[in-house]
């Protein structure tokens, strides 16, 4: 039985790893804060041993037992009003502390959650490209794996994510949802497909050395207007009383925006991964989750 220590537990992702982690038979140690919200987890708190960052130190979560993966998902996107300066306090300077306490306590992999989004784009990528690049130089002391994601989307997320607050809009009997023409292009890529690629990295992580990075997406570009339109389609079939609008155009492209992107899943497929839950199917278990 392996012993993976996990941070960003109580988040949409992170609480969705540990699930799967405790289904699949591995011991769990968490990190959190004693302030965090762990509604996703409560049901596991109980299986788990955890640490709260804000009153242990992190080498004492790898002090107890040894620890041989660890998977990194905590993030900060900065949607509240962050300062730069605590977006990267979250995103690379916390990073490099479990980092640092990986290889001082010798643990054999470190699995990271990066973004597929471009370096500059805003302080949240360019954050994550920075730890990125410290996991490349530190690469020698410990196996590292670069998970870059595309947009996840599943049961539990964050409200003030798009796909939540869409759902949201349309719950609360909103008349009309502003939106842009829908132009921009995204692989949508479900949760549970997102979790069997730790899975099937931990799985293989003998098979891996140095530093190796993996693309996380279906490979299959949507636009946003055709993405929202299933939902919207999916969701007037469990309520047919809706009125609400789709405003596609009643707001401009904000400046800066990602048009599109690149995703090329050839590695992680070659690993043996591949997606499983198509978008008809991940949106209706979104929505019967949610409603």
């Amino acid at each position: 039985m392996k012993h993976v220590l996990l941070t960003g537990a109580t988040g949409f992702l992170g609480s969705h790893l540990l699930e799967a982690l405790l289904t699949h038979g591995y011991q769990v140690t968490i990190l959190k804060r004693s302030t965090s919200d762990t509604w996703r987890i409560n049901h596991l708190l109980g299986r788990v041993k955890s640490f709260d960052v804000d009153q242990v130190t992190i080498e004492d979560a790898f002090n107890t037992q040894k620890v041989d993966a660890v998977i990194h998902t905590v993030c900060s996107y900065g949607r509240n009003g962050q300062a730069a300066h605590e977006v990267v306090e979250t995103n690379l300077m916390f990073g490099l502390r479990v980092l640092e306490a990986s290889i001082l306590f010798n643990t054999d992999t470190f699995l990271n959650t990066d973004t597929l989004l471009p370096k500059y784009l805003n302080v949240y990528s360019l954050s994550k490209k920075h730890f990125a690049e410290w996991l490349r130089l530190c690469s020698k002391n410990i196996k590292v794996v670069n998970l870059k994601l595309e947009h996840m989307y599943g049961p539990r997320d964050d409200t003030a994510k798009f796909v939540p607050w869409l759902i949201e809009q349309l719950e609360q009997g909103a008349k009309r949802i502003s939106l842009t023409e829908g132009n921009q292009l995204r692989d949508f890529v479900y949760i549970d497909d997102v979790v069997s690629a730790y899975l099937l990295i931990l799985q293989k992580a003998d098979q891996l050395s140095g530093y190796s990075e993996f693309d996380v997406g279906t490979g299959q570009l949507t636009s946003v207007r055709d993405f929202v339109t299933k939902i919207y389609d999916i969701y007037k079939k469990k309520r047919s009383d809706s009125i609400t609008q789709l405003g596609f155009g009643d707001i401009p492209v904000r400046d800066g925006e990602l048009m599109s992107l690149e995703v090329d899943n050839t590695e992680l497929k070659r690993l043996g991964w591949e997606a499983k839950v198509s978008q008809k199917k991940g949106l209706e278990s979104l929505l019967k989750a949610v409603l």
